[in-house]
């Protein structure tokens, strides 16, 4: 009897143990960078929308607005975090689509954390981003941009830029995961992009009617566009970078715990 349970056991087939460390989270970032570089036209269109309005803002808007030609340094920083929100909108897309095809059953079967299906697409969408905000400095820098800033609050500024992208990047993903469709999801975020025009991206909050103003001066985007304007240009931010950080620490602790809840509540539906 005993020798007939052991050639069961040993023919019925082992359990994979989970993976350690952070090795799910890195084959699921790989992944999402290899669906990036396969889905071209969405990379390029996050780099190439925001300049386009730059340029228009710069050539078109720009003399009306400032006719000393100033305007270029006043609007760099706006359409940093319009490329930052146009590049994280398609995370939203990615996590829908994950949903819809099936592909997350596959995963559940697997021995890997949940979590690092979300933590692939975050983090490749943070490398996107990155990427793309670099180009449009660049780009900036060729069409008149002139930051006064130091080595050091380029370092700061790219390390809140990273904080920026990360929360609205998993706040996007949050997004996917509750929209039913990737068009839904798309939708939905479009929806967040026109924050910048009503803030101080593009025009200052007291040129605004006095109705809009309280919206435009208490709502995330003019303090943390006004943080990256000053880290830049050198202008006074006053206590604005101490709201910014809030601002982006509390949307990543809502839009990580969301998209958890999300995740494990869809998965297991299916």
């Amino acid at each position: 009897m005993s020798t007939a349970l052991a050639a069961v056991a040993a023919s019925a087939p082992s359990v994979r143990p989970p993976l350690r460390g952070l090795t799910a989270e890195s084959v699921f970032v790989g992944r999402s960078l290899r669906h990036s570089l396969r889905d071209g036209e969405s990379l390029l269109m996050a780099i190439m929308l925001p300049i386009m309005l730059m340029l228009m803002f710069t050539w078109v808007f720009g003399g009306a607005i400032d006719p000393s030609g100033a305007y270029v340094d006043y609007v760099v920083p706006g359409i940093i975090l319009t490329c930052a929100g146009f590049g994280a909108s398609s995370t939203a897309v990615y996590a829908a689509n994950d949903m819809r095809t099936g592909i997350i059953d596959r995963f559940r079967t697997m021995p890997v954390r949940s979590g690092a299906v979300l933590t692939g697409h975050v983090v490749a969408s943070l490398v996107r981003n990155l990427v793309a905000t670099a180009i449009v400095i660049g780009v900036g820098v060729l069409v008149g941009f002139r930051p006064t800033a130091n080595f050091g609050e380029w370092v700061l500024m790219g390390l809140f830029i990273s904080l920026y992208l990360l929360a609205i990047t998993y706040l996007f993903a949050a997004i996917g995961l509750a929209a039913g469709s990737p068009e839904g999801a798309n939708g939905y975020g479009f929806i967040l992009l026109f924050l910048p025009y009503l803030s101080s991206a593009f025009v200052p909050v007291a040129s605004m009617p006095d109705w809009l103003q309280p919206v435009a001066q208490h709502q995330p985007i003019t303090p943390i566009v006004e943080t990256i304007r000053s880290l830049l240009m050198g202008t006074d931010a006053g206590t604005q970078p101490i709201w910014a950080v809030l601002w982006c620490v509390g949307i990543l602790a809502v839009a990580t715990a969301w998209g958890a809840w999300l995740f494990r509540r869809k998965a297991g539906e299916r």
